[in-house]
């Protein structure tokens, strides 16, 4: 057992690393749509991954979360007690219980639901009671949804948006349906949360909130945090890392000072005389 852990673990450099990621690439027919993408994310480390429309980065998320599989290439996820999993092939739901959780580009909430059954269908996984608990209805069955829906409406409060559990979630704002989805997210307890365009369709006060709570969920949860974003003031007022892709490749990765005076991102992502307004 120690050695296919420690063979899981060959290839990442960093000690607290949550996610290695080596040579991942996937073609479609005749496209090869991500090449040779490599990152490592330590533990509470918040990494931007940007780079112009058709670039690859939600391919790239696809990948991470089990949507897609790759083409070439390895993952892997250590998760909370060191144990080191080869992600390769993994279905979202067994990546879900390694500790994996992400948001969509293109909001996928239940929108015939209550605002609090969305967030307690993602607890589902952290339920105590059993089948037949909930067959006849036992006082632990009643216990664990009162425990269940509190933490409902923890995760809802801190979004602000405790004060609309009852509501349909198709009839939130839409900034408010972003930070829904975020909420169900973390109700699934992960230690890696893929965000994948969470300012997308805000308003500027909207993002300038998003961005508090972003940071706000990383620190009280411990999370570490990849996100794709086109909001560049987002990216660089909260990222510690950039990473750039192109056509599918890495262009550029290091600091966000690096990234925005880099001239390849500038020529590749904003045009040869635009300049990133951080």
């Amino acid at each position: 057992m120690a050695k296919d852990k420690e063979d899981l673990r060959k290839g990442c450099r960093l000690p607290d690393s949550v996610i290695c990621v080596d040579g991942l690439s996937i073609v479609f027919g005749g496209l090869r749509a991500v090449s040779g993408f490599s990152c490592e994310l330590a533990r509470g480390e918040l990494v931007g991954l940007i780079g112009p429309n058709g670039a690859g980065k939600t391919t790239v998320f696809n990948m991470l979360s089990g949507v897609y599989t790759p083409t070439e290439g390895t993952i892997r996820y250590v998760d909370r007690r060191g144990r080191a999993h080869d992600a390769h092939a993994m279905k979202p739901h067994q990546l879900a219980s390694c500790g994996v959780a992400r948001t969509f580009q293109n909001i996928r909430l239940f929108g015939n639901l209550s605002v609090e059954d969305n967030v307690r269908i993602a607890l589902h996984a952290r339920r105590e009671a059993g089948v037949l608990d909930a067959l006849f209805r036992t006082g632990r069955f009643y216990r664990d949804e009162e425990r269940l829906l509190a933490r409902a409406h923890e995760l809802l409060a801190l979004f602000r948006i405790d004060g609309k559990a009852k509501e349909l979630a198709r009839n939130l704002p839409y900034g408010e349906q972003r930070k829904l989805e975020i909420a169900r997210a973390l109700a699934c307890d992960p230690q890696l949360l893929l965000l994948d365009e969470p300012a997308a369709g805000m308003n500027p006060q909207e993002t300038k909130e998003l961005m508090e709570l972003i940071a706000l969920v990383r620190s009280r949860f411990s999370l570490t945090i990849l996100l794709i974003e086109h909001d560049m003031k987002l990216v660089m007022g909260i990222c510690e890392r950039v990473i750039v892709l192109d056509y599918g490749r890495t262009i550029a990765a290091g600091p966000p000072a690096e990234i925005r005076e880099d001239p390849a991102v500038i020529k590749a992502y904003l045009g040869e005389e635009a300049m990133i307004d951080a």
